[in-house]
């Protein structure tokens, strides 16, 4: 990443975002179902034998680990990024602070999966681990459109003296740096879709 700050102005507020896009809401979707289907349980349970779930636990360690490979990659994009820096590690905070209210939650659940309020517990702090980790990820995609429009910055200014040459020279000493910016630019593209 660049080491000077962007001069891009956003109009966002970096402290009220909200799912905008419909394409974030259809790939949050499914993560959402399942922890509505977690409150969506009978008042009163079915009377057949109960254990406690193995299943619950390995679940909840899968949670765990993803929570944490998320943080690792959240705490490189933080210490990269030029922008939103502190917004970013308040936003790291509150998904391990969420991830570990989950744990608790959970811990707590799966030792009497069929009480009701136990259950309720566990999905608000699931919701809640959602809602932190959807935050983290627009704040990381704003990080990286504000690092892609500076880089298109660059490339317009390049664009602009190639525009305004005036000798064969000049011509094509700007044509190779408009070339480095415009192959630039399309691996800064390629790496964004991916």
């Amino acid at each position: 990443m660049s080491t000077k700050v962007p001069s891009i102005k956003l109009k966002i507020d970096p402290r009220d975002l909200q799912i905008q896009t419909f394409t974030v809401e259809k790939l949050l979707e499914p993560l959402i179902i399942q922890v509505t289907t977690l409150v969506n349980c009978p008042q009163t349970p079915s009377s057949k034998k109960k254990g406690r779930s193995k299943r619950a636990r390995v679940l909840l360690a899968s949670v765990e680990e993803a929570t944490w490979n998320l943080l690792d990659k959240g705490e490189k994009i933080a210490k990269e990024a030029v922008v939103f820096k502190e917004e970013l590690h308040a936003a790291l905070a509150d998904v391990q602070k969420e991830s570990q209210a989950l744990k608790v939650s959970a811990e707590a659940f799966t030792s009497d999966p069929c009480y009701l309020p136990k259950r309720q517990a566990v999905v608000q702090a699931a919701r809640s681990l959602l809602t932190a980790v959807t935050r983290l990820l627009i704040l990381a995609d704003m990080v990286d459109v504000a690092y892609l429009l500076e880089h298109l910055t660059v490339f317009q200014r390049t664009f602009e003296s190639l525009r305004n040459v005036s000798s064969k020279s000049d011509l094509q000493t700007t044509y190779q740096k408009f070339r480095k910016d415009l192959e630039n630019l399309d691996y800064l593209a390629y790496k964004r879709q991916q």
